[in-house]
């Protein structure tokens, strides 16, 4: 453990290329291991291979044991409290804007990309792994593609998908010590936290915040060998809230800055967002209501009260430590072009040429 978190420290004090670089690897064993089990899984369902109950595997399967919705409309709300969860993260493709070469060319292709990687990575797995399972055979014991792959002989799946899921926890550990360092980096920035976090390396890298994540990251290591059980609980409960809270934050950012840019006349966004004002405000009411069902689920109403107590916890800080400049708005610099017009185009190809 100690190795991993030592690896991820060096690979975040190089810089943003070789962060990058290591993610289109880890995200590469994912990606060409999940496709694999896709087609493995749908080859299953076609032509069986000799297990059992073959002819009850299919799409009747999503409708059989219970129906489509066996624990009815309730347990269909109950489950956005997991949901969320597994889909935190993605915001981090906003963080890297910084450090990227060309982020005008670069974002909205890979923001773009996310709906399709969420349909293919997620529900498509989901729906082969149920056309395969019955929902009330899987269980939290073993991974439903290990007992898919054991029942048809190929033990090897165990060992194969542990590598992937060691990949895996590997990126998520990397990008969140680049997201959470760089975040620390732009509050000192506007005078939020400690003048050393605002020092960068020549690579431009925020050495002191990628150094404070990783005392972090070994104080946990610590914690989950003392208290496992305590440590698992807490962590879990803050990082529910927190994938809540953080994505609150950035809508209500973005209708202040969507707000701004109207009552001061700026030039309206290169990159819009689609159905504006309208998704933004339903995004937000479905936040509300995701936050609203934390609290009222017995099992998940511990991470609404944990969650709390640290934003209290950062505003009695704030209220201490922040004082000066860190109070007053941070004014941005907009890097906004007029974007152009048919005959501007065709004008500046013809100089060009």
């Amino acid at each position: 453990m100690l190795a991993v978190v030592f690896l991820i420290a060096a690979i975040n004090m190089i810089g943003v290329k070789v962060f990058g670089e290591l993610e289109f690897w880890f995200a590469l064993i994912k990606i060409v291991a999940i496709i694999a089990l896709i087609a493995a899984g749908v080859a299953i369902i076609i032509f069986g291979f000799g297990i059992a109950d073959h002819d009850q595997m299919g799409p009747q399967a999503l409708v059989d044991n219970g129906g489509f919705l066996p624990n009815g409309f309730w347990g269909l709300l109950s489950s956005f409290t997991i949901v969320m969860f597994a889909f935190g993260g993605i915001e981090i493709i906003g963080v890297t804007a910084g450090e990227a070469q060309n982020p005008k060319q670069v974002l909205p292709k890979a923001i773009n990309s996310v709906p399709v990687r969420i349909l293919l990575f997620y529900v498509l797995t989901l729906g082969v792994i149920m056309c395969i399972l019955p929902w009330n055979r899987i269980t939290s014991e073993v991974s439903p593609f290990v007992a898919i792959f054991d029942s048809i002989g190929f033990s090897a799946a165990a060992a194969i998908l542990q590598v992937v899921l060691i990949t895996a926890a590997l990126s998520a550990i990397n990008a969140d010590i680049f997201g959470a360092g760089r975040m620390l980096h732009g509050l000192a920035e506007q005078g939020q936290a400690p003048r050393s976090f605002a020092h960068t390396s020549r690579s431009g890298v925020p050495v002191m915040t990628v150094f404070t994540m990783i005392v972090a990251l070994l104080a946990g290591v610590v914690l989950n060998y003392l208290y496992p059980d305590q440590a698992l609980f807490l962590l879990g409960a803050l990082a529910t809230f927190a994938t809540v809270l953080v994505w609150l934050i950035i809508l209500a950012s973005h209708i202040r800055m969507k707000r701004v840019i109207a009552e001061e006349a700026r030039l309206p966004s290169e990159f819009p967002m689609p159905l504006w004002p309208v998704g933004s405000w339903i995004t937000v009411a479905f936040i509300v209501f995701v936050v609203v069902m934390v609290g009222i689920v017995p099992d998940s109403r511990p991470a609404l009260w944990v969650g709390l107590l640290w934003v209290v916890a950062l505003w009695l800080c704030y209220l201490a430590f922040v004082r000066g400049r860190g109070r007053r708005p941070y004014n941005l610099t907009d890097r906004t072009e007029p974007k152009p017009t048919h005959g501007h185009t065709t004008r500046h190809k013809q100089q060009t040429r």
